[in-house]
């Protein structure tokens, strides 16, 4: 299975008062590892969060060293799709989400059919 693997680093300001990356922060995370998915791989049409499901598995301390996030595609719709992601080191999981996105029309304001330049990427992808 093909992976999109995203090394984002850590910032100072992620931290709680405990020292561990902030549980909100893990979702901007997972924000930036789609961005650079969508538009390393030619995703050029817009495309919105539908649902999103996160489980914090492991505390994530700060340190200087980015960590891995790694992005799959478990699910294509005719305008959906979803996106399997994890926060992790090799010996570390920290956390799972599941990401369902819409292919979005916005001058209509609404879903649209995937085009088949974006549902081939995503297939790239699929489990």
């Amino acid at each position: 299975m093909a992976r999109h693997l995203f090394l984002c680093p850590l910032r100072w300001s992620d931290m709680d008062a405990d020292g561990h990356v902030h549980n909100a922060v893990h979702l901007r995370y997972l924000e930036e590892t789609r961005i650079d998915l969508f538009r390393s791989r030619g995703f050029r049409g817009a495309s919105v969060v539908a649902q999103m499901d996160i489980d914090y598995l492991t505390p994530l301390r700060y340190r200087a060293q980015p960590v891995r996030v790694e992005t799959w595609v478990s699910k294509v719709g005719k305008s959906s799709f979803t996106l399997v992601q994890e926060i992790r080191d090799e010996d570390a999981l920290y956390s799972t989400a599941t990401c369902t996105m819409v292919a979005f029309d916005r001058e209509a304001q609404r879903s649209r059919p995937l085009q088949d330049s974006e549902r081939h990427m995503l297939e790239e992808l699929s489990a």
